[in-house]
């Protein structure tokens, strides 16, 4: 089988094509820069916001892993109008499955960038090529630079009782790599880490894993949001799980037991 990554360069791709490649799978990854072919792995030159060299792309693969996305202003051209182009040029090229990776909490939590990729969604599954969308919770490394960004002023700010279920990228694309060999389920399956956190629990993980002593101040977020995610909005309960724990990720990245 052939497939075509897009966001193969991102933090999940960077997971997904060596997952991929070792189960025996041809890759072809598609970047908005060349970028020279290495490990086995082609890589095409396309846009999505710019609707540029998707065409090409798509011709000559069997099934598109959708991982591009974008998180600002281009969200829309990106998430919404450039996945509607590769469903449409996929379709015309006669691909057989495309498998397309979203966000557990999307059609819960009031984020514009959720509501993009609920857009996303509905483009995947209205479209003429057999699908499947895996919803993953959130990287530890977006719970990472998020504790980063909360303790710039010393404490780290932030409410407490916020849930969070970090699933490590290598076993997103583990999962990935099974959804592909099932073939399209045309159904979306939900896909967390191995341990629901709150807020207060990860920051002090954190910051043990770096040899920090802050204080944990807690700010109660208002809103639908703050209410959703402290019931559980962006944790799931299907099953299987990762493997792979906060602490995990911690000791990989800053050394030490991380409160292992």
């Amino acid at each position: 089988m052939k497939v075509l990554v897009t966001g193969a360069s991102g933090t999940l791709g960077r997971a997904v094509v060596p997952r991929l490649r070792a189960a025996g799978l041809d890759i072809r990854g598609m970047s908005r820069r060349p970028r020279p072919a290495a490990d086995g792995v082609e890589w095409v030159v396309a846009d999505l916001a710019a609707g540029t060299g998707v065409d090409l792309a798509v011709t000559g693969v069997d099934a598109v892993v959708h991982l591009a996305s974008a998180t600002k202003s281009m969200s829309a051209r990106v998430d919404v109008a450039g996945t509607r182009r590769l469903v449409t040029d996929a379709a015309e090229a006669g691909l057989r499955h495309l498998l397309y990776v979203s966000i557990v909490g999307i059609d819960q939590v009031p984020l514009r960038y959720y509501r993009l990729k609920l857009a996303a969604e509905q483009v995947v599954t209205a479209g003429k090529v057999p699908w499947s969308i895996l919803r993953a919770t959130q990287f530890p490394q977006l719970l990472d630079q998020m504790l980063g960004a909360a303790s710039r002023l010393g404490p780290v700010l932030g409410d407490r009782a916020l849930l969070a279920q970090p699933v490590d990228p290598r076993d997103v694309a583990g999962r990935i790599a099974d959804r592909l060999a099932a073939g399209p389920s045309q159904t979306i399956e939900e896909y967390g880490g191995p341990q629901v956190l709150r807020y207060d629990e990860a920051a002090r993980a954190w910051l043990t894993a770096r040899n920090r002593r802050r204080p944990v101040l807690s700010i109660r977020f208002p809103g639908t949001f703050g209410r959703t995610v402290r019931a559980g909005a962006l944790t799931t309960t299907a099953a299987p799980t990762g493997t792979l724990t906060w602490a995990d990720y911690l000791a990989d990245t800053y050394g030490g037991s991380a409160g292992k």
